[in-house]
């Protein structure tokens, strides 16, 4: 996992740091204090699996400073962050292309999750699970609940409702990726050679893999296999 992290609060900038490196051991944080630092850095080292820019630290100047980013670096993921911001800047964001919208009024293990989210391939976006619209940043409560159930992602991809043939007519909802995955899985392929296969990370499988997992209420990954062909989502 790498990740460039630009913010101008120190304090925000080094607990969330140090809340990832505790989390994912093998990650690796660069940090920018505002936005010139972040493209003088992404000039040196632009092979990032994700960047997160504070949408209102110096530079940024509102959106500019994530177009500027997204024209100069195309193929890298974007996600803005911030403490306040209007359903109107997560839904401009969006249009822009982000790939997701945190608000800092996440929790730590909040926000590690939707982060691995995103990184697993899906967009994220704060939603009121009463009213199912963007939340504003400044909302206040925990979003815990939110971040951990599939329903609340953003689903500008369609993914794929299938039913389970279980009687109860349960649905598993998998993304185009999650079924990447899940066919070379079910075919006993490691996580490495599905990484090779798919031109993905080892630590993104590894983030499907645990999706799949917890989706198909299984433990690991034999049987997160053996459950795919019993439902026939793989052969």
């Amino acid at each position: 996992m790498r990740l460039l992290l630009a913010d101008d609060h120190t304090l925000f900038r080094d607990a969330l740091v140090q809340y990832i490196e505790r989390a994912e051991p093998e990650a690796q944080v660069l940090t920018a204090r505002d936005f010139h630092e972040a493209l003088e850095m992404l000039r040196e080292k632009s092979d990032q699996d994700l960047i997160l820019l504070d949408l209102r630290m110096p530079g940024m100047n509102g959106m500019e400073g994530f177009k500027k980013i997204r024209a100069a670096y195309p193929k890298l993921p974007v996600a803005l962050m911030s403490g306040v911001a209007e359903r109107e800047d997560v839904q401009a964001a969006m249009d822009a292309g982000a790939v997701a919208y945190f608000p800092k009024t996440l929790s730590g293990k909040a926000l590690l999750k939707a982060i691995q989210l995103v990184l697993a391939g899906e967009k994220f976006v704060p939603l009121d699970s009463k009213s199912n619209t963007i939340m504003p940043s400044y909302y206040a409560g925990s979003m815990d609940k939110q971040v951990t159930l599939p329903g609340h992602l953003q689903a500008r991809k369609e993914p794929a409702q299938v039913g389970s043939g279980y009687g109860n007519e349960d649905n598993i909802l998998l993304t185009r990726r999650e079924r990447e995955v899940l066919s070379h899985l079910a075919r006993g392929a490691s996580n490495k050679e599905i990484a090779n296969i798919l031109g993905l990370q080892v630590v993104t499988v590894k983030l499907h893999v645990r999706g799949l997992c917890r989706k198909l209420d299984v433990k690991n990954r034999t049987q997160a296999a053996l459950r795919a062909r019993e439902l026939g989502l793989a052969s």
